[in-house]
């Protein structure tokens, strides 16, 4: 370990371990951590929110920009409302890589569990949220499947908070967003749309979002119901490729992908009926989902074009009773899946005569799966002492496949024919069904030295059912899988303290993860992978004066193999490609007066490998962005900012291809926005 390193980790360790003093907390109310909401210092484990007033002083253009300002979260951005997720991981890629998080709106998973997508949050109303509110790692037993590194729950305004208000930003990239609202309080209404046009060429992205939410009180019975809609038409921008290529000018605008695109549209509606006694509560949430996706694979020879949808329905129960110091929470979650895929290639391949052999024209795949799940969960929390919590609790879950190959069976062209070379690259398996069954346990323990200093340790297990992407779309020889749900054991220490104007919250954790899903050198689906996870977080806020505070974030982890996969590359104990070791941001606020006020934000990306043999990475970077806020009336506030003020060249995101070398998201130039909000 390098002598900075270590320096870096044990400035963070003395920081978790500062002397308790008293101070005063603030109230935030956390959704995600139980269903029918708690006190954010009643929730044992790594919760975070994001208020709304950090999302207006943000302005994100990319829900990159929000999850940025947590902790162990290192999501890389890629081409238009793309993205690569990390929660206290390395960045996930591959067929399975979104079934590591679990992403919902209000509670409701944008996706089934094994139809998810690792871009679906562009299918949440993050643009007009009241709050978004992150889980880093398993320690609940309200989540399954997919909630294995952590959750993502975005929470749309209830109508009460809602203002009839109108914003329009301009960028100097060709980008601008309008948004609306409305409310009669009892209803509401909010509108986000964009168009980016970007510095690349054949470049664009047209999005549009619309949330509806409604509350009633009948009786003594709390009914509530909300809408999200969407629709998003992109016009991807591919890898620059070549080594240090983010760093040339003219190479950044060019896309050698320009017939690339994303059409997507997501429909969920639920409705939310809950009751509340003296020492009992109950909630039972129904929900739809529908989404379609049209995408060309810009990444893959041939291009070929992928068309996935699914229709879904499901329900949400819990029941709550709470009797002096102890409190019971059980209920059950289902759901049911009607999902489809099919993949076409309307050219015939180019590049050397084993591809254009083996990756023919016509269709790839053409399947239609039904899924079944089920999920009793049970937990119990109880104040042993005034000082001393426990929660314990248990998840089991039963995850049924129905898979219905709509084509031959093979890996032939879509008539029946053969392919040169042995054979198609595609492989299409037999009709089948396929059954998981996982439990996962966790217990919590918490101890409250006074109203500003608390410690916790968790113990708990994450798990996540192989995606029906990784069981039924194939490769080369491969006729069936046998594989196994993910899953991850989790050991994590934590500590929050307060003093005056002084907040530090630090994590320690320490994970393993067995029978990782990968494909291999064979491009055989398997599931033998090991890895490990340990890592130091921090946040850490500072009130100077009334004007003038910091925020400060700082995660330093390592991801390592704990298995030997040669041929593929893998060596067990190097690091994991896409996992830099440490990242973070400081942000500088100033109040300059009751009208101005300007915050600095300095982003660090530390350097990660890009291919498992550790043999190529990327360097990292460091950026600087300006806001500010000026409020001319009331009525009328004149916003501003300045993105990469350096103009400095960097990667969103680097990897390396055995195919073509070094290759890149090229991030952004510096660019200028403004936005007016008027609110009547």
């Amino acid at each position: 370990m390098k002598a900075t390193n270590r320096i870096t980790l044990v400035a963070l360790i003395f920081s978790s371990t500062i002397a308790p003093l008293q101070s005063a907390e603030i109230e935030e109310v956390f959704v995600t951590g139980h269903r029918t909401g708690t006190l954010l210092e009643d929730f044992i484990g790594s919760g975070s929110i994001i208020d709304k007033e950090t999302l207006e002083l943000i302005a994100p253009t990319h829900v990159q920009e929000v999850l940025a300002t947590v902790p162990g979260v290192n999501f890389h951005r890629n081409s238009g409302q793309e993205y690569l997720p990390s929660v206290r991981s390395p960045v996930l890629t591959g067929a399975g890589a979104c079934g590591s998080l679990l992403i919902a709106e209000d509670n409701v998973p944008l996706r089934p569990a094994g139809f998810c997508n690792v871009n679906e949050l562009f299918e949440a109303h993050w643009q007009q949220a009241e709050q978004v509110e992150v889980i880093r790692g398993p320690s609940s037993a309200l989540f399954g499947s997919n909630a294995l590194h952590g959750v993502i729950n975005v929470i749309t305004p209830e109508p009460e908070t809602v203002d009839n208000a109108l914003s329009l930003e301009a960028g100097s990239l060709d980008y601008y967003r309008i948004g609306l609202s409305a409310s009669n309080h009892n209803a509401a209404i909010l509108f986000t749309g964009t168009t980016d046009q970007g510095y690349r060429d054949n470049y664009g992205v047209d999005e549009q979002k619309l949330s509806i939410k409604t509350r009633h009180l009948l009786s003594n019975v709390e009914v509530s119901t909300g809408l999200t809609a969407i629709n998003l038409n992109q016009e991807t921008a591919g890898f620059i490729v070549g080594t240090d290529a983010y760093k040339d000018d003219d190479i950044i605008e060019t896309n050698p992908n320009p017939d690339a695109y994303r059409d997507a549209q997501a429909v969920r509606l639920w409705t939310k009926v809950e009751n509340e006694s003296d020492h009992a509560r109950w909630q039972v949430t129904p929900y739809l989902r529908y989404s379609e996706m049209f995408f060309l694979q810009h990444f893959l020879p041939g291009t070929p074009l992928e068309e996935n949808g699914q229709s879904s329905l499901g329900i949400q129960t819990a029941y709550v009773i709470e009797r002096e110091h102890q409190q019971l929470t059980f209920g059950l979650d289902a759901e049911y899946v009607d999902g489809h895929l099919k993949q076409s290639q309307a050219n015939p391949t180019q590049g050397s005569a084993f591809l254009m052999a083996t990756i023919p024209t016509g269709l790839h795949y053409d399947y239609e799966v039904n899924a079944t799940q089920i999920a009793p969960f049970f937990q119990w929390q109880s104040n042993i002492t005034d000082q001393l919590t426990m929660t314990a609790g248990v998840r089991y879950e039963w995850m049924h496949y129905d898979y219905d190959n709509l084509m031959v069976d093979g890996r032939t062209r879509d008539d029946g024919t053969e392919c040169g070379f042995g054979g198609c690259r595609y492989s299409r398996p037999s009709d089948r069904k396929d059954d998981f069954r996982n439990v996962s346990p966790n217990i919590n323990m918490q101890y409250t030295f006074d109203t500003a200093t608390r410690a916790y340790i968790s113990l708990a297990r994450g798990f996540r059912a192989p995606q029906a992407v990784e069981l039924y779309r194939l490769q080369r020889d491969q006729q069936v899988t046998d594989l196994d749900a993910e899953q991850l054991d989790s050991f994590e220490v934590g500590f929050y303290w307060a003093q005056g104007s002084w907040q530090v919250n630090t994590a320690l954790y320490t994970m393993k993860k067995d029978n990782v899903i990968y494909r291999n050198s064979d491009f055989f689906t398997i599931d033998s992978g090991e890895t490990r996870h340990r890592g130091i977080e921090l946040s850490l806020s500072k009130e100077f004066t009334d004007a003038l505070s910091i925020d400060l974030t700082a995660s330093r982890a390592l991801h390592t193999y704990e298995h030997n996969d040669l041929e593929s590359g893998i060596t067990k104990g190097n690091l994991v490609d896409s996992a830099p070791k440490h990242f973070g941001n400081l942000t500088v606020n100033w109040q300059i007066n009751r009208a101005l006020f300007i915050s600095a934000q300095w982003q660090h990306m530390g350097s990660y490998y890009t291919d498992p043999e550790n043999n190529h990475d990327y360097s990292g970077h460091d950026l600087l962005n300006l806001k500010g806020r000026l409020v001319l009336n009331p009525k009328l506030t004149l916003s501003s900012r300045i993105i990469n003020v350096t103009d400095r060249r960097y990667a969103d995101r680097a990897d390396f291809s055995g195919f073509s070398g070094d290759r890149y998201f090229p991030g952004s130039p510096r660019a200028f926005f403004i936005e007016l909000d008027l609110d009547w």
